[in-house]
């Protein structure tokens, strides 16, 4: 009897998002939780049933390779990539995935806690009035980001090993983890990997083909205030919360995450902690245009030199952590790389959307390290939150671009 792939990816993926892997930004292991394991002895077993070689290396990547068929040996390696962990932004533990057929307006996710997936909140949901959508119910992320992508990569595994007879250059697979808290590369191995170019599926929409990404940085601002006894504080005391307060304060509103758009900027303050004693602000340094990038962060040195100048007798410093940066530089070096993408969208009947990421993925690192690495789209929305969903045929989608991309590797001669 034949399986029918669409029904076989859609179980896929609902058993992934059932698995539980979270990353744990705290942690100093790798990955930095073991849950993430079970997910990848899980697909380590599934793709030695269907025949393919396969490995979890150091850091818990798992790596796999399906080897060339006969006359594409000479072709470049194609690498396909996604990542196993889930946001910590919002629980991820115990997803109850739910599929509705989506007719417009809100939708009730929990009854018994009269959660609602509202549509004036979310309108790209009426993108998909008709289809088949996962919802979560409410009360976790979904993990479509990136279970997804990694269901796309399997359902053209599956593909494959139902139709033997396509030809198809060598595929190199790689599954990540903590890809969530900026660790997805930390411990890959690209020569192991032994692929020639690479495409994350880590995206957004169905269509829509990423090249380009944030440059992106980590401030912590400390401030160091003066404790004193509250009743005999006039004149002494200097609250190191109310700097913090005024600190953030001063960053421009217009400079922020929901006032910004497209490849614009930002500066984010994203954790806040302290006493009167001692305050900390984490602040996220995003940008795609390089020079403003360094601008921001030459604003953020000025307004921690301001507060010291108004308040001598408070300590403030400053630390930037560079994350990662834009990887249209490296992809326009190889361009025949972005151009397979686009033909590969319009194999599986889609217009490529190009659009920036405001973000970053596994790719944008992998490309600054020699791999040339586009990042392909998964179908999901909402991510790292509860009312993330993700329609059926999006996916499907996604698993047809994969396929798309392995059916032209035997005939790529060069990426030149």
């Amino acid at each position: 009897m034949a399986v029918d792939l669409n029904q076989s990816l859609l179980e896929r993926f609902l058993r992934y998002v059932r698995i539980h892997t979270q990353s744990n930004e705290a942690s100093n292991e790798a990955p930095s939780t073991a849950v993430q394991l079970d997910l990848a002895n899980v697909l380590l077993e599934e793709l030695r049933a269907m025949g393919v070689e396969a490995e979890i290396g150091r850091g818990g990547v798992l790596y796999a390779v399906i080897p060339a068929t006969a006359g594409a040996e000479s072709a470049p390696s194609i690498g396909l990539i996604a990542h196993m962990d889930t946001s910590p932004d919002a629980p991820g533990a115990g997803v109850k995935p739910q599929i509705v057929r989506y007719t417009g307006g809100d939708v009730l996710l929990n009854p018994e806690k009269c959660i609602v997936f509202s549509a004036k909140t979310f309108p790209e949901i009426g993108r998909y009035i008709g289809e088949e959508v996962v919802f979560t119910d409410g009360t976790t992320l979904l993990g479509a980001d990136d279970k997804a992508g990694i269901a796309a990569i399997m359902g053209m595994v599956e593909y494959l090993a139902a139709h033997p007879e396509v030809p198809h250059a060598r595929i190199a697979i790689g599954f990540t983890p903590d890809e969530e808290i900026g660790r997805g590369t930390e411990n890959f191995d690209i020569a192991h990997f032994g692929a020639d170019y690479a495409y994350t599926f880590d995206g957004g929409e169905v269509g829509t083909l990423e090249s380009e990404n944030f440059n992106a940085a980590s401030a912590l601002v400390k401030i160091r205030g003066v404790g004193v006894h509250p009743g005999s504080a006039k004149g002494k005391m200097v609250n190191a919360l109310r700097l913090a307060a005024k600190f953030v304060e001063r960053l421009p509103a217009e400079m922020s995450p929901e006032c910004t758009d497209g490849r614009e900027g930002f500066l984010h303050p994203h954790d806040m902690t302290g006493s009167v004693t001692e305050a900390s602000i984490h602040i996220l340094i995003r940008d795609h245009d390089r020079e403003a990038f360094e601008e921001k962060k030459r604003f953020l040195a000025a307004l921690v030199k301001e507060l010291k100048a108004e308040c001598p007798q408070c300590g403030a410093t400053l630390e930037i952590r560079e994350s990662y940066e834009n990887m249209r530089g490296y992809i326009d070096k190889k361009p025949r790389v972005l151009e397979l993408a686009r033909e590969a969208y319009r194999a599986a009947d889609l217009e490529p959307v190009e659009v920036p990421i405001r973000g970053g993925t596994d790719g944008a690192m992998l490309s600054a390290k020699g791999l040339p690495c586009p990042n392909i789209f998964t179908g999901g929305m909402n991510y790292h939150g509860v009312y993330e969903c993700l329609p059926v045929k999006s996916l499907e989608k996604a698993r047809d671009v994969a396929v798309a991309l392995a059916k032209m590797s035997a005939t790529v001669e060069s990426l030149d």
